[in-house]
């Protein structure tokens, strides 16, 4: 599985707080859910993110935006409308029974047929499991933006006018075309963060260093040295190393320890399995070389790590 995937895998549209909504101006969208991420997707008209750090950012239509939580924030047709009278909704449907009263939409009009001038939303809130997406999660912005071509918006806006309907399965559809929606806008934004983009991506990206990434992320366990890397890779020890540590920022063997703590403490903190079941898992012949490892790396010990993550 490559870095993206497994990050994706902690986090899902799985039920989650879905709208297609159309407002006339002039409004307000309270987003209190602290969701670890939020998509908005304008497909007519457009609005103006408000984050609780004071950022401002214009989204219009074609844009989607990803706005990280777990902040509350708002989005408003113009920044100042909040100071004057205008329709004021929030999406805060992360309960602990899970619900979402139909109250809580109450006013939003939910046709494909707005007023002229409406501005017509898709919004997804995203839930998490576990841990393992907080490292997604470091290496994005606060808010990010993609601009989409206009027949994009308007399959979205198709699909979605379906799953409103409320007919069978329209939150299982809704739920795949989030899922859908958020990967295809990552990439699309990594694609074009150049060097601001994680360095694991852009090794991705690279014809040399790819094949390696790809072999060790499949295997995390087996026993890599910079040799076996560069086999992978087809290229020698030196030109490999030399590759790596320039494109993404460290030596090759600094990066795996790197990922296998990282999987250690999603290990710790998401499953039962014992230290030396994860000392396993990760590429470690023992607990002991695992644990005092894991400690160099973290500050902690596994065990500690694990008490203070319960």
């Amino acid at each position: 599985m490559d870095p993206l995937s497994s990050l994706l895998s902690g986090i899902r549209a799985e039920g989650s707080v879905v709208t297609h909504a159309v407002l006339t101006a002039p409004w307000t969208i309270r987003f209190a859910d602290a969701a670890p991420l939020t998509m908005v997707t304008v497909l007519r008209g457009g609005g103006t993110l408000l984050l609780a750090d004071g950022t401002e950012r214009v989204i219009n239509a074609g844009d989607t935006a990803i706005v990280r939580g777990p902040a509350p924030f708002h989005l408003a047709d113009e920044p100042d409308t909040a100071q004057r009278p205008h329709a004021e909704y929030e999406i805060s449907c992360f309960t602990a029974d899970d619900s979402c009263p139909d109250e809580e939409f109450a006013g939003i009009n939910w046709g494909t047929d707005p007023d002229d001038g409406a501005t017509a939303l898709i919004v997804g809130a995203y839930r998490a499991w576990g841990h393992r997406h907080e490292r997604l999660l470091r290496a994005l912005p606060p808010v990010l933006v993609v601009t989409e071509d206009a027949e994009v918006c308007a399959w979205l806006e198709s699909s979605a006018a379906d799953a409103a309907r409320f007919s069978a399965g329209s939150q299982a559809l809704m739920d795949r075309l989030l899922d859908w929606a958020l990967v295809c806008t990552l990439r699309t934004w990594f694609d074009r963060a150049g060097s601001d983009a994680p360095s694991w991506y852009r090794g991705l990206a690279d014809p040399v260093l790819a094949p390696a990434l790809h072999a060790f992320h499949r295997r995390p366990a087996d026993t890599w040295t910079v040799a076996s890397l560069a086999a992978q890779a087809g290229v020698s020890r030196a030109l490999f190393a030399r590759r790596f540590t320039q494109l993404m920022g460290r030596p090759p063997l600094a990066y795996l320890t790197e990922c296998r703590m990282d999987d250690a403490e999603t290990l710790l903190a998401d499953t039962d399995l014992s230290i030396a079941q994860i000392a396993k898992s990760v590429g470690y012949a023992d607990a002991f070389g695992f644990s005092a490892a894991f400690k160099r790396h973290k500050g902690h010990s596994p065990s500690t790590f694990r008490a203070r993550a319960a």
